[in-house]
């Protein structure tokens, strides 16, 4: 199918994915807390090692000049599928729309079952791909995980200790799964962009002093009950965190780029959780507002805060 090519030169690309902790909601605090660099046009390379949803990378490639991007996540299927989107969109529409379709047409009582079929079929299908190589068979994984992204339960992507996605069927009366505007707008977003599986750490070489770096790690537990932190498999445990910091202290000691972090605030839980405080000891500390669901009792969410931790003045 031909799509049509207005929506190349949309500047309204968003986020084609759910993903725990996005920052759809945060991007109008973040305004605030740009580099001028940024502003003035001197920074034109973006480095996103996190990449999940990518909000803000769709919010600041419309409105910066930002020339050249690298991105890159653990996660492999969702590297694969932002490659595709990249790439292939309009093949990938194809299957997209397909699934549409087959959803919409299904009777309430037995999406649960279609669901089911998808998400054993995307985790059989695992040891066939090569995830070094595009070839056709990455186009039906990205609509699979796009698919299982839109309509399992809160868009969680988790994996058991097989390596399965196991997030169960989240039963939705509508979903949106075809969005041929959002999909065409994010591949032209996308089309300067350097998309990598990789740890955050490989981002290294490309960072420059001409260059914002933005970290949105999985964020560190503030109680028992909010710990998810196996996107990818892999725990990010305490010690993870401080060999971030690290990490981001030697970016900024050596490299000279202009570094953004954002966090869970401990202070929600322990006024006197000064973790954060004493990892980044020397940088700017702020706090932004974020509604997460951070309790299994619905009326007990609502407002948080959460850090913003940079190497630069506000």
């Amino acid at each position: 199918m031909n799509y049509n090519s207005k929506y190349l030169f949309s500047n309204n690309a968003k986020p084609f994915i759910k993903w725990a902790g996005g920052k759809n909601q945060l991007l109008e605090q973040f305004n605030d807390f740009y580099p001028n660099e940024l502003r003035n046009g001197v920074i034109k390379n973006y480095v996103e090692p996190f990449l999940g949803g990518g909000a803000l990378f769709f919010a600041l490639s419309q409105k910066f000049k930002i020339e050249k991007a690298y991105l890159s996540d653990l996660n492999k299927d969702l590297v694969l599928t932002y490659q595709i989107v990249q790439r292939k969109p309009e093949d990938l529409l194809d299957f997209l729309e397909q699934y549409q379709k087959e959803y919409d047409t299904t009777e309430q009582e037995k999406r649960n079952d279609l669901f089911l079929e998808i998400r054993k079929h995307f985790n059989c299908q695992r040891f066939e791909i090569n995830y070094k190589k595009l070839s056709d068979n990455w186009i039906s994984r990205a609509a699979q995980f796009i698919f299982l992204n839109k309509t399992c339960f809160n868009g969680l992507f988790r994996l058991n200790s097989k390596g399965e996605f196991n997030v169960p069927y989240g039963k939705y009366k509508t979903a949106k799964i075809f969005d041929e505007q959002n999909i065409m707008a994010a591949s032209e977003c996308l089309k300067n962009a350097e998309i990598v599986q990789a740890d955050y750490t490989n981002c290294w070489n490309v960072v420059n002093e001409n260059s914002f770096v933005y970290f949105d790690p999985p964020y560190r537990p503030i109680s028992q009950t909010a710990s998810f932190t196996t996107y990818t498999g892999f725990e990010f445990r305490d010690s993870e965190q401080l060999n971030l910091a690290n990490f981001y202290r030697k970016l900024d000691r050596e490299k000279g780029a202009k570094l953004m972090l954002s966090n869970s605030d401990p202070t929600n839980e322990n006024p006197n959780d000064d973790f954060f405080q004493k990892a980044y000891l020397g940088f700017y500390i702020f706090k932004v507002l974020a509604g997460r669901a951070v309790n299994c009792n619905g009326e007990k969410r609502g407002k948080i805060k959460e850090l913003l931790i940079t190497n630069y003045q506000k």
